[in-house]
């Protein structure tokens, strides 16, 4: 391989790890990063969901006590349960099936996360007067987005923001916490379905999870300096251009 396969595939790990610890989608750089440079579509996925993971972990572990302070999440075990079960069964279902008709439908779980974070409160209104908000529903739908994750994984974050938003959680860096520590619980099940089928290339995969690590660090510390309009400004314009990206490339590039 040639320097250039080791920068990009790095710099990439070092941006996903620091998107995915304030908005989520650090996936759509190192997953295309390592397509470029020639891995195929499945393994560049393992790949980009390995290398990223500890960054995940560390991200987690610094929103530690911002995640404390939620209390109107039913039942946190259950949820955890019901992230591993998920992560698992997605990872089995990618190294299974075609990726061909998931991948179409990519950019429209995108578009639908992105309407649910932006239309924030108002949709949660509506959905709170419409419909009684059980343990039930977060459960189905945690598992829902957790199968996806382990499939694929790009965008995770901004489903998971989504969820949690329409779940009456409003304080940012709350939603960062709790969306960093599950996005994290569903890709190490994945990782280890990854890693015992050998499905990683580790001649990248290994320098880009120090830098993950790294960008995961600096992530809530850049989080906490923004004010949080400006910081839901960014998640909006972060996962509208990156719904548009997919729609624009999804049907024309293997593996995206």
């Amino acid at each position: 391989m040639s320097h250039l396969s080791f920068v990009l595939p790095t710099l990439a790990a070092f941006l996903g790890g620091l998107i995915n610890s304030v908005a989520g989608g650090g996936s759509f750089f190192t997953f295309p990063a390592l397509l470029w440079i020639g891995i195929l579509p499945t393994m560049a996925n393992a790949s980009s969901t390995v290398a990223l993971l500890p960054g995940s972990l560390s991200s987690a572990w610094a929103y530690r006590q911002d995640i404390r302070q939620e209390t109107r999440i039913p039942g946190i075990l259950p949820l955890l349960l019901i992230s591993l079960l998920g992560g698992v069964l997605g990872a089995v279902l990618l190294l299974s099936t075609t990726e061909t008709l998931f991948n179409h439908l990519i950019p429209w779980l995108l578009l639908v996360a992105t309407v649910i974070f932006i239309g924030g409160k108002r949709i949660v209104v509506m959905v709170q007067q419409r419909v009684h908000i059980q343990a039930r529903h977060i459960l189905w739908a945690q598992f829902v987005v957790s199968l996806y994750g382990g499939y694929f994984g790009g965008g995770l974050g901004i489903l998971l923001l989504a969820i949690f938003s329409l779940f009456g959680v409003e304080d940012l860096h709350v939603l960062n916490g709790l969306k960093t520590l599950f996005s994290a619980i569903i890709n190490l099940m994945a990782s280890i379905v990854f890693i015992v089928t050998h499905h990683v290339n580790w001649t990248v995969a290994a320098p880009m999870i120090v830098l993950a690590i790294l960008g995961g660090w600096v992530g809530p510390t850049l989080a906490r300096r923004l004010p949080q309009q400006v910081l839901r400004h960014g998640i909006i314009a972060f996962s509208s251009l990156t719904t548009l990206w997919f729609f624009a490339t999804s049907y024309h590039v293997g593996g995206l």
